[in-house]
Parts: C-alpha cells; structure tokens; sequence
C-alpha cells in the first residue's frame, strides 16, 4: 500500500514538472511583469516612433520592423503605472513585439529582465484585493518565486478591453482602424 501511494506521488511530481511554462519577465517602474513566451515574437531594442494622428493616447505610434508596419502600446499608460518618465532616453527600453490571433503588435516596456520557466504550479490567481482593481482585466495570475512575485499579463484583454468596463481605453478601436488604413499593405497611397 505504501509502495503505491509513493509511487503515485512520484508519478504526479514527475507531471508537474512537465507542466512548466516558459515566461519573459520585464518590468515597467518598480513592477515586474511575465507574458507567456509563445506570445511574444520578439524583443527590439527602443526605436523611433512615428505618431499617428487620432490616435488613442495609449497608442504611441508606429513602426517599421524589417518592412513591416506595427503599432506600437504604451504597456505604461494601459496598466495606468509610474515607468521611467523619458522612455526614448532609457538604454534598457524595450519594444515587446506580440502577435495576437495573427496581428502583430509592439508594447513598450521599461526593460526586460529575464527567460525563465516556472511550474505551472507556482502560478496562483490575483488575490481579491487586486482582481477589484482596474488592473485585474488584464492579470491572468500572479507567479510565487522565492524572492519575488511576478504579474503575469493576458495581452489578448489589453489589446481587446473587456466590454463591461467602464473605461474603454480605445485600444482595441484604434488598433482596427490602424489595420484597416494599412490593410493594402502600402502606407504611402499617393
């Protein structure tokens, strides 16, 4: 019987560590954040930016990423938290480059700190405290580590904001209408 019951155990210890799920973790201010890796198609360092008229002020612009038109989220202004003020002057400023049911799109953050895979285990919902703030739509769990807790963030609910909240950030209308002027494929029409 002990035999048995050792044996299941190993066999669930064994399963929970196939069950890891590999992050990139940056921060923005004093806070750090993971997204899941199979979100993010790479990391630029900070470019210029080209702003676009109209735009939601959570849009910073666009840019052009190896002939391919972007736009560019301030990940900053969208979870309404103090980054490093000027983010053209920060050497550690990175662009997240994330695609999203096939639209890619660039969110700026004030670094990024590391690759790390961490057991699915580990990962714990957003206490009550926090799923009642504004933030709460966008967190989809919080990471234990020894040291350190880190955000996870659902990107999908950045970029498409939940119906139901009170505050439409807009991002989701003016990612559209960026696709839909840039759906020819050519930014100059003239």
């Amino acid at each position: 019987m002990q035999m048995n019951n050792l044996s299941n155990r190993a066999s669930h210890i064994r399963e929970e560590a196939r069950q890891m799920l590999q992050l990139v973790s940056f921060r923005i201010g004093h806070q750090e954040f993971g997204v899941d890796i199979l979100m993010v198609q790479e990391i630029i360092r900070f470019t210029a930016i080209t702003p676009i008229p109209n735009a939601s002020e959570a849009i910073l612009g666009m840019i052009n990423l190896r002939g391919r038109i972007l736009p560019v989220v301030d990940l900053k202004w969208v979870l309404r938290i103090d980054g490093v003020e000027d983010i053209a002057q920060n050497r550690k400023a990175r662009i997240l480059i994330i695609e999203l049911d096939g639209h890619v799109t660039g969110f700026v953050v004030d670094s990024v700190s590391e690759v790390m895979k961490v057991p699915v285990g580990e990962i714990e919902p957003a206490p009550n405290l926090v799923s009642s703030s504004a933030m709460s739509a966008y967190i989809s769990g919080v990471v234990k580590l020894s040291q350190r807790l880190i955000i996870l963030l659902d990107f999908k609910r950045i970029v498409k904001p939940a119906q139901s909240r009170d505050v439409d950030l807009g991002i989701q209308t003016a990612l559209l209408e960026y696709d839909n002027s840039h759906a020819g494929g050519s930014v100059y029409s003239g």
